[in-house]
């Protein structure tokens, strides 16, 4: 499926997601939060679902706590628009230098929902899945 739905509505969903990585990226947890709509979902391997960003920030501090680099980089699939809502497929490469030594390299994807919330885009809810992990010495 391609893409589909207004442009300006596409590029600032691909701007959230930009926004999102590089708050991951710089570990701001507060730029991170701003992403979300405070009853959104975050599902991760492992974790399962989790409702409210009062619920899951406190485990993305916990995961970002065990990293000293975070490369968090993705690439767009399609991002479909319906009116105040969207859909949207992300595939993530992500380069980590864990704190207690070595590294590893994921490549992930995010299957993403989005609403559209006085004339800003944001997560209602994301899940992700790995593709592939290595462990690196």
């Amino acid at each position: 499926m391609i893409s589909s739905g207004p442009v300006e509505d596409r590029l600032a969903i691909r701007e959230l997601v930009e926004s999102y990585n590089d708050a991951v990226m710089r570990f701001d947890g507060e730029a991170w939060q701003s992403n979300w709509l405070d009853d959104a979902t975050w599902s991760l391997p492992g974790r399962g679902e989790v409702q409210g960003k009062s619920n899951f920030f406190p485990m993305w501090q916990e995961s970002m706590s065990a990293f000293s680099f975070v490369g968090f980089f993705a690439s767009a699939g399609p991002i479909v628009i319906n009116g105040d809502k969207a859909h949207g497929t992300w595939y993530q490469q992500e380069f980590l230098h864990l704190e207690a030594g070595g590294k590893m390299n994921v490549t992930g994807r995010y299957e993403d929902d989005y609403v559209k919330r006085d004339g800003r885009w944001y997560f209602a809810k994301r899940v992700y899945s790995v593709l592939d992990r290595q462990m690196l010495s």
